[in-house]
């Protein structure tokens, strides 16, 4: 019997496909995420897919309306799954952590939840030996090993590696999709997900707690860097250009692309191409007119998105709703925040590519990139 090359185990189970051999049951059916392109359930109506029928059976009931909430019209794959959502707008939430007293909507949510105090990690990487607490954040980091990018728009022909940023690329690019206020603001957002983390910058909410420190931090991101800096613990992504250092695989595949020029995001008009997509999205609207412009009702500045719009009203009336936890200073934009918090952080994330000197803000680098241009062809002369 063949032993997998990650475990002493014996390996009884095997892909019909790779001949690939698990100890497990649940590896090999997690491993069949690697043939999802090659043999998937596929549904008709959304061009999601699935590792097996019962998935997709379920998954089409939301096509039928069978299961549908009577408060927001969404609907679910089951009677179950029905019966958990209608717990968010009353607001029941039975499920107690014995730990923190944190509560939960779902009993899966708390056996999830209570992995984080005991440091369960069961789900283990066959490639890297990583390990996670959920068997979903695993198929997630399968395709970082497998490339495969099963969730494609209908529209432009680009793929992606989870249903969120396909989600997050039709409502920004195509501007189609469900969205989401807030009520804050009224800066909008494509996913819940993404609404509810932008309100902690409001509500000063900081729901992410180290298990080391008594730190808690707004965004799960935050943590983890936190977790790398004062415990050591996780992985940093550097950047083989310029050094500079990431918390995550995803946000230095980003910044590559400053270095080698790639421009992954193309227009279906023409021949454009754009680092980002809030790029493509802005040449769209002023070259081919695709999209919705916004308008300024009082000094008749136009936006590409109306949450910008809102954004730039609040200005007029003065109105600074992005408040500092360090300090009392306010602030009419997000992305001004954002920055005046560098003040109060001591990391230095942003790295000189010729002299490797880092900074806390960008726009620092980018003037003394220019000192030390200057200086070596100086010296050249």
């Amino acid at each position: 019997m063949t032993v997998h090359p990650h475990d002493d185990r014996p390996t009884p189970y095997s892909c019909t496909v790779c001949d690939t051999q698990f100890p497990t049951k649940r590896n090999l059916n997690i491993h069949t995420v690697i043939h999802a392109a090659e043999q998937s359930y596929s549904c008709t109506e959304c061009d999601k897919h699935f590792s097996n029928q019962r998935y997709l059976t379920e998954h089409m009931n939301v096509h039928k309306s069978r299961y549908k909430c009577e408060e927001c019209g969404i609907c679910c794959q089951g009677t179950a799954k029905l019966t958990a959502h209608r717990r968010i707008h009353s607001g029941e939430k039975p499920f107690e952590c014995t730990v923190c007293g944190k509560r939960f909507t779902t009993s899966g949510n708390l056996v999830r939840h209570s992995r984080i105090h005991f440091e369960e990690k069961p789900y283990k990487c066959y490639v890297c030996d990583k390990a996670f607490s959920w068997s979903s954040i695993l198929e997630r980091h399968l395709r970082v090993h497998t490339g495969d990018k099963p969730y494609k728009c209908s529209l432009c022909d680009v793929s992606f590696g989870q249903s969120g940023q396909l989600q997050r690329h039709n409502g920004r690019v195509h501007g189609i999709g469900r969205t989401y206020n807030c009520s804050y603001c009224g800066k909008m957002f494509h996913s819940d997900h993404d609404l509810k983390r932008h309100v902690h910058i409001h509500t000063g909410a900081k729901p992410y707690s180290c298990r080391h420190c008594s730190d808690s931090f707004r965004q799960p991101g935050h943590l983890t860097r936190h977790l790398l800096k004062s415990h050591n613990e996780g992985t940093w992504f550097t950047c083989s250009y310029c050094r500079k250092l990431f918390h995550s695989d995803h946000d230095l595949k980003r910044h590559v692309y400053i270095h080698t020029g790639a421009k992954p995001y193309s227009c279906r008009h023409c021949s454009d191409s754009f680092r980002q997509p809030g790029h493509l999205s802005r040449h769209l609207l002023k070259s081919h007119n695709e999209g919705t412009w916004f308008t300024c009702h009082i000094c008749q500045k136009t936006f590409a998105r109306n949450a910008s719009l809102k954004a730039h009203l609040l200005h007029h009336e003065g109105v600074k709703p992005y408040v500092c936890s360090e300090c009392p200073r306010r602030f009419s934009y997000a992305s001004n925040l954002r920055r005046h918090q560098f003040v109060h952080s001591e990391d230095k994330h942003f790295c000189c590519g010729l002299c490797g000197k880092y900074f806390k803000q960008k726009a620092y680098v980018i003037v003394h990139s220019k000192r030390c241009s200057d200086r070596l062809e100086s010296t050249a002369v």
